[in-house]
């Protein structure tokens, strides 16, 4: 079977051969959610990541997809992450998937990494590949989503936050906060992330605005809900990314409350002001997904008091090469 090596930028038919691919397999595979959005699919594409070096591979006849992320910052230079790995459901048990996870162990091993991951769904035949090849998970996840009102009501109020200021952001954080960002963004080191090797990268301000950046190149949309102090501190945060504006799902990223800032209702507090601007500002979308760690029971409480519900499950799956 052959594999080819893509170039980027792609071409406009082999970015539609791609997105093509991943819809068979989410219709076979997740059929209650969205099929992935054109727009979104080639915005990562074009731009697959501002942490290092992408790597794509399709199976003659476009039969399966594989993208891999060689990171390029000197605390991860041993590992790499496998972005995609599908094969469409009529092609599979045909050897696909083992042609193209050689092709990505090839390229593993002569660049010398010694770790890889993925993000795995469970239950489903992804999760098999990943174990047969010798993966496991050693991050147990799960994906929540909160539905948003499709009447145009809006969500339940945010709590007062009394020594507190709630500020929104539209795309890249200002610069006059970007440094107290980042250091909020360093909070997240001490989230459960099991057995990871992957190892956490100092947050900077000019790292927080390549990683917003490139959301918004990709043509998506990012606002982040902050409580601040007077004194100028990020004390909490959460992020709202919609990859494809005009999509009925958005992803929430991190949400973080610094530890001496903890107790007080800040997180459930941005995350109520997050879901009332999204309401406001995106009358098409209709909910927003996340994933949080089966272990990390603060934040599952906190989502679960704000009506996210559990989707099915997931994992950070790891190889030791």
């Amino acid at each position: 079977m052959k594999i080819n090596t893509l170039a980027l930028p792609l071409s406009g038919p082999q970015e539609d051969s791609w997105h093509a691919v991943l819809t068979e397999a989410a219709a076979a595979d997740l059929p209650r959610l969205p099929a992935p959005s054109g727009a979104e699919v080639r915005g990562r594409l074009r731009l697959p990541t501002a942490r290092g070096r992408a790597v794509l591979w399709t199976a003659e006849g476009d039969e399966g997809v594989a993208c891999l992320i060689l990171f390029s910052d000197e605390s991860n230079r041993h590992a790499a992450f496998v972005d995609a790995l599908t094969v469409r459901p009529r092609d599979r048990r045909r050897g696909v998937g083992t042609a193209l996870w050689e092709r990505v162990r090839e390229e593993l091993v002569a660049d010398g990494r010694t770790s890889v991951a993925a993000m795995v769904d469970l239950g489903g035949p992804g999760q098999a590949f990943a174990e047969s090849l010798g993966f496991e998970n050693v991050l147990p996840m799960g994906w929540y989503t909160q539905e948003l009102p499709a009447d145009g009501a809006a969500p339940a109020p945010a709590p007062a936050t009394s020594g507190y200021e709630i500020l929104v952001w539209r795309g890249l954080v200002p610069d006059a906060w970007a440094q107290a960002a980042a250091d909020a963004h360093t909070a997240m080191e001490d989230a459960p992330s099991g057995e990871m090797d992957q190892h956490i990268e100092p947050w900077t301000p000019q790292r927080l605005h390549a990683m917003q950046q490139i959301i918004l190149d990709r043509g998506g949309e990012m606002t982040t809900i902050a409580a601040v102090t007077p004194a100028g501190e990020v004390a909490a945060y959460t992020e709202l990314v919609l990859p494809d504006p005009s999509g009925a799902r958005a992803l929430q990223y991190d949400t973080v409350v610094l530890p001496r800032h903890r107790g007080r209702g800040l997180g459930r507090a941005v995350k109520l002001h997050m879901a009332a601007d999204a309401a406001r500002r995106y009358p098409e979308l209709r909910h927003i997904a996340t994933t949080v760690a089966d272990e990390n029971t603060p934040m599952r409480t906190v989502n679960e008091s704000l009506g996210y519900r559990r989707e099915r499950g997931t994992g950070y799956f790891q190889l030791k090469l």
